[in-house]
């Protein structure tokens, strides 16, 4: 089975009264539920989504100088896209910017989809992975 995320950043300005009254309840060009939408697919072989609740996702890479980095970056909700036992991906929201999520199972796969809220500053270091500037280590801001 494969697996295909979807992270949708909600839009706060979204009426659900327009909507109902002029477009049978459906947003509209000017009437948008989310402000973007990114798409993920992982290209390995899955068998499940196991959801951990104020994880910590090791943010980790090279400096600019050559340098490596590797912080803990905590209170976050994690989604281990794993084959049995082994994890073969992992997707990452901090608690604080999300709004929900659903994980689906269809005969095309796994489906995870992650509502981020639009009331705070968010930042994307690696595909799949959302942290609350708030909570991005410092370290790491130039």
């Amino acid at each position: 089975m494969n697996c295909k995320a979807h992270f949708y950043l909600l839009n706060d300005h979204f009426s659900v009264e327009h909507a109902n009254e002029n477009f049978n309840g459906e947003e509209s060009e000017l009437n948008r539920k989310h402000q973007w939408e990114d798409e993920l697919e992982i290209k390995t072989e899955v068998s499940d989504v196991h959801v951990e609740e104020n994880g910590i996702y090791v943010l980790q890479g090279s400096l600019p100088d050559g340098g490596s980095f590797n912080h803990d970056v905590k209170k976050m909700k994690l989604f281990n896209i794993a084959n049995g036992e082994q994890v073969v991906a992992q997707l990452a929201c901090s608690e604080s910017i999300l709004s929900s999520f659903d994980v689906e199972k269809n005969d095309d796969g796994l489906i995870v989809k992650i509502y981020i809220k639009d009331d705070e500053p968010l930042a994307n270091p690696v595909p799949g992975v959302y942290i609350a500037v708030q909570e991005f280590p410092k370290e790491l801001i130039f």
